[in-house]
């Protein structure tokens, strides 16, 4: 991040903190109608930011859409846990991300009532195996999509702040130095918590030797 990239982070910052600090006075005074509408500003500042990170764990518009909405509704109605030492964005992406796998572990749930496969009536063959050649094979899919799954699992595991520090770094592209001005955390303990996310998700995605050994008899 650049220094304007950085300026800009902290003017945003700052505005959060003012807004935050804004909507919560209004609530308490039953300003209901003006603490939405300053609310909405905050709302402007992260969407576009919050929809790429539950784009990120979900890989559904539309469910990421659901998820950034639920996340602000959370966020609006528990402003009054809010503390200004932690920078909102700070404080949302963790509602955000606690959400989004929340909500894969609710999907995860819904397909193991699933049928893996649809039966044609007429002869009895798999829908599967009638899949144009000219798109990604079925077993490609299949493991895309289990990989992908695998992923998610792994990130769920992993403690908040090892979670939160992972996404800012690995999804949204911030340095350790950025990440310590946003989190309070000094820069070396920002690496350590990434150091031990990664090592954590390794592991866990290496700890699955029938899915490795399904990828191996694709290829």
């Amino acid at each position: 991040m650049g220094a304007s990239q950085s300026a800009l982070a902290t003017v945003g910052r700052e505005a959060d903190a003012r807004d935050a600090s804004e909507v919560k006075r209004l609530l308490a005074c039953g300003g209901d109608a003006e603490a939405r509408e300053r609310f909405a500003e905050i709302v402007h500042r992260h969407q576009r930011r919050a929809s790429r990170i539950a784009y990120h764990y979900l890989r559904d518009v539309a469910e990421a859409d659901e998820a950034v909405q639920d996340a602000f509704v959370k966020a609006y109605l528990h402003l009054g846990s809010f503390r200004e030492e932690l920078p909102f964005e700070v404080w949302f992406t963790r509602i955000l991300v606690n959400g989004s796998l929340d909500r894969i572990k609710s999907r995860a749930r819904r397909e193991r009532w699933l049928l893996p496969r649809t039966e044609n009536p007429d002869d009895g063959s798999s829908v599967l195996d009638q899949t144009p050649a000219s798109g990604p094979s079925p077993e490609d899919a299949l493991l895309a999509s289990e990989r992908q799954r695998r992923l998610s699992a792994a990130l769920g595991q992993l403690p908040d702040r090892q979670r939160l520090v992972f996404v800012m770094t690995q999804v949204e592209g911030w340095s350790s130095k950025d990440v310590g001005a946003a989190t309070g955390l000094n820069e070396s303990t920002v690496r350590v918590h990434l150091f031990r996310a990664i090592r954590k998700l390794r592991k866990l995605l290496s700890d699955e030797p029938e899915t490795a050994e399904r990828e191996r008899a694709v290829r």
